[in-house]
């Protein structure tokens, strides 16, 4: 899998706290300039630049996790070749307890941690692409629907894919559920979706 994608992200520092702004998935065989899908998920949790370089200006390597393998397997189904990542919140913080604490604690100090802010519009269309194809995958925690609505509102996607939790029309189901079996059917759900 390394081999085949190269995986790049934009780590950066605010306040001492540590942030990711995106991660790239491109299939090295292609050269591909402009991603084909845009994947929206919660945060980019144990995410770390290979070069340890927490605050940087321009995108370094970066460990793919086993979410980023869920995506991957998606793109090599429905036939994607370069695929960005954009979180609901940029802080890298892999325990969910904690992440949500920390999301209240930024917000507390008026940090714009959320790429959908509207303090972040520039950033948001630097690195939007209109014409790619739209995965929503953030999970379906309440703590995470004013997040999500506001993720919602600034794509403004008009067919998103993803598995949307019933009764809601919000809360899409992360690509790593706990569950094994839940990791496979969100693979194969989704993949099925985007070649119809």
């Amino acid at each position: 899998m390394k081999k085949q994608y190269k995986i790049t992200g934009l780590y950066y520092q605010t306040q001492g706290f540590n942030f990711r702004k995106y991660l790239d998935l491109k299939n090295v065989k292609l050269s591909c300039k402009t991603p084909d899908l845009m994947v929206i998920m919660m945060n980019p949790g144990g995410s770390y630049p290979l070069d340890k370089i927490d605050n940087n200006t321009t995108a370094s390597e970066a460990i793919p996790d086993r979410t980023q393998s869920q995506v991957i397997q998606v793109m090599q189904n429905a036939g994607f070749n370069y695929a960005r990542v954009l979180n609901l919140s940029d802080i890298r913080e892999p325990k969910s307890n904690l992440f949500y604490d920390k999301i209240a604690e930024l917000d507390t100090k008026g940090i714009a941690h959320s790429i959908f802010d509207d303090t972040r519009k520039e950033d948001l269309s630097q690195l939007w692409v209109n014409t790619a194809t739209v995965i929503y995958g953030w999970g379906v925690s309440n703590k995470l629907k004013p997040l999500a609505l506001k993720a919602i509102a600034a794509c403004n996607a008009s067919n998103p894919y993803g598995i949307l939790k019933a009764g809601t029309n919000w809360a899409y189901y992360h690509p790593l559920p706990p569950i094994h079996s839940k990791q496979i059917e969100w693979v194969k759900e989704v993949s099925k979706q985007l070649k119809t």
